[in-house]
């Protein structure tokens, strides 16, 4: 069945609810779906859940903080740098007003590769005998420590990509795939801003970095610049 059309960001959002578990693509600013966090923003949504590689690093998932409708965020890069701006997050993080699950990099994408291929978790030595392993099962094979990660999904995903067809068929574009791809595979509910919008057999098949099987609505939007701070 072909991805569902949405005249507007804000449409496309309209029935996420309350307390929901966000998985939002994008890296700094490249392929991040700046339409669909802002169409959130003003949709009023709260107690959710972010799972993004950052926030507050040139991306504008910070702004669900400015009312608070972030309670928490899974994620690989959320505290500041010597000398970088502090986000609304880090500030309300840092008062006990919001929960960070800091993740590193590569265990985030393997975790979301997880839940996306329905398997129980991953195994891997990054983070064993440090805080990262605190609370965490590790198993013992053939005389080696493995820390299990779980599998992480979203109740829906926001995402940009370049193109779509009109089926949904997705083509990224240089940086702008990083997160997207994986995250399309990994909620139940799968929303897509893009640039532009072609018939059918407009991608060539091998430039498909997503098929439309994983996508459930796409919304057609202008670039939102977005300044970085560091």
């Amino acid at each position: 069945m072909p991805a569902q059309r949405f005249d507007s960001p804000d449409d496309a959002v309209a029935d996420i609810r309350d307390g929901a578990t966000i998985l939002v693509g994008g890296f700094v600013s490249a392929g991040t779906p700046s339409n669909l966090i802002m169409a959130l923003k003003r949709s009023g949504r709260r107690g959710l859940t972010a799972v993004a590689n950052n926030i507050g690093l040139g991306d504008l998932l910070d702004e669900l903080c400015e009312h608070r409708q972030l309670d928490r965020v899974i994620g690989t890069f959320a505290i500041r740098a010597s000398g970088a701006r502090t986000s609304r997050f880090e500030t309300q993080y840092r008062a006990g007003e919001a929960a960070l699950e800091l993740v590193p990099q590569g265990t985030l994408i393997e975790r979301l590769r997880a839940g996306g291929a329905g398997l129980g978790g991953v195994l891997t030595k990054t983070g064993l005998g440090t805080m990262m392993a605190e609370g965490k099962q590790v198993l013992e094979l053939d005389g080696e420590q493995w820390l299990l990660e779980r599998p992480l999904r979203g109740d829906a995903a926001l995402l940009k990509a370049w193109r779509a067809d009109t089926l949904g068929n997705l083509q990224y574009r240089l940086a702008g795939k990083n997160f997207n791809p994986v995250m399309a595979t990994a909620a139940d509910l799968v929303i897509v801003e893009v640039e532009e919008i072609v018939e059918a057999g407009g991608i060539p098949p091998e430039q498909v970095g997503t098929p439309a099987v994983y996508v459930d609505r796409i919304v057609q939007c202008e670039p939102m610049a977005v300044r970085w701070e560091g």
